[in-house]
């Protein structure tokens, strides 16, 4: 098994506010993240494929055509978004980091040529914090 790793970038103002609850609520749980004027990340996006490789190319998936996958689906809906309200895949929905880790992997798990899988997906929200998810 060889596991490939693309790497994108991406700029998005959010929120993280849960309008069920009271404005001291929010500050307590999620403190300057509940700013009501939103704040920005400069995201890193990790899309880890796994398969093996095709005999003819020595390719696990042309790194090209991967990109051009994720800009189609992911990076053209994210960057210089808000992502509580410009992007569908995320209505309705927290915009924590995890949930967006979440939302990206099933933008493009389906998407992928069936000679590969969706390994992982890391996503930097800043250089000290990011998550991982795995699918599931």
């Amino acid at each position: 098994m060889v596991y490939l790793t693309r790497l994108e970038h991406f700029n998005a103002a959010h929120k993280l506010y849960n309008n069920n609850w009271s404005k001291e609520q929010n500050e307590a749980v999620f403190g300057v993240c509940a700013n009501e004027n939103w704040h920005g990340h400069n995201y890193d996006l990790y899309v880890t494929i796994k398969g093996h490789p095709n005999p003819d190319t020595g390719f696990l998936f042309d790194v090209k055509e991967l990109s051009k996958l994720i800009k189609q689906r992911v990076i053209d809906h994210l960057d210089h978004k808000n992502l509580n309200l410009d992007v569908p895949f995320l209505n309705g929905q927290m915009c924590s980091t995890e949930n967006l880790a979440i939302a990206i992997w099933k933008e493009l798990a389906p998407n992928l040529p069936q000679t590969v899988e969706l390994h992982c997906i890391k996503l930097y929200e800043t250089p000290r914090i990011y998550v991982e998810y795995f699918g599931g």
